[in-house]
């Protein structure tokens, strides 16, 4: 079951002329500009065009199933990344987790991969490149980052959850090993119940950028064989914690 074309035209007038407050610091407005299928070689989807009224680019939400509405959507946040989901680059493991994500959702009853025009981690493609030149020369992906004069990540999740709230999902369970997506989510008013670990086994081009990941930036990433129970991956998100509990756990 897809969203209905009755469900689909009352989405696209709701949203004609939606205006609101906003969401997080820079109070982004999200609307939706655009519905139609999306048959694929992982699955039938819907996309979803998204436009913001913070940094005038174009985001999308590809979909299976009927998600209005529902609870505990499995849901993939992914930002875009030139070199590896167009050119296949083996610098990163963009490709693969966009790929496996689609592959994943395109065999569930219902799931969404928000698509999020952020390119490099937040600091553009242009910088991103300039970042690689520096990895060249013995830098790892975060004092690259640094070096150049910005966070190790410049990411912000307040346009994939206005994407969540326009779409009218209730909660989601979120396919990631980024706490970062769980607790920005989380603090723009998405309801997370659980988190999907997203794997992607390394090659020898990533491998160091995968292991800075785990190590400067938290991933929830093990490359030495430490077991690593549900309930210890878990704690960001676990349901009915209270605000004092999960803000306890962010400063851990």
């Amino acid at each position: 079951m897809t969203i209905s074309k009755m469900k689909i035209q009352e989405l696209l007038m709701d949203n004609s002329d939606h205006e609101c407050e906003g969401i997080g610091p820079d109070k982004v407005c999200v609307h939706i500009a655009g519905i139609a299928d999306l048959p694929s070689q992982f699955g039938d989807f819907q996309i979803v065009a998204f436009y913001n009224n913070r940094d005038d680019k174009e985001h999308a939400a590809i979909i299976k199933g009927d998600i209005c509405g529902a609870e505990d959507v499995p849901v993939r946040v992914h930002s875009e990344c030139l070199t590896g989901d167009a050119l296949g680059s083996l610098r990163c493991d963009c490709r693969n987790q966009l790929e496996e994500a689609l592959k994943a959702i395109g065999k569930m009853e219902k799931g969404i991969v928000l698509y999020l025009r952020q390119e490099g981690r937040g600091i553009g493609l242009t910088n991103k490149i300039r970042a690689y030149g520096l990895q060249d020369y013995g830098f790892d992906t975060v004092d690259a980052n640094l070096a150049l004069g910005f966070r190790d990540d410049e990411r912000d999740y307040s346009v994939a959850a206005h994407m969540l709230f326009s779409l009218e999902v209730k909660s989601i369970q979120l396919m990631t090993n980024n706490p970062k997506k769980i607790n920005d989510l989380t603090k723009y008013g998405v309801k997370v119940t659980r988190r999907i670990p997203h794997i992607i086994p390394p090659n020898e081009h990533n491998k160091f950028y995968l292991e800075t990941k785990a190590s400067k930036s938290g991933h929830m990433i093990d490359f030495h064989g430490k077991q690593h129970l549900k309930e210890q991956d878990d704690r960001p998100i676990l349901e009915g914690m209270t605000e004092t509990q999960i803000a306890a756990i962010q400063e851990n």
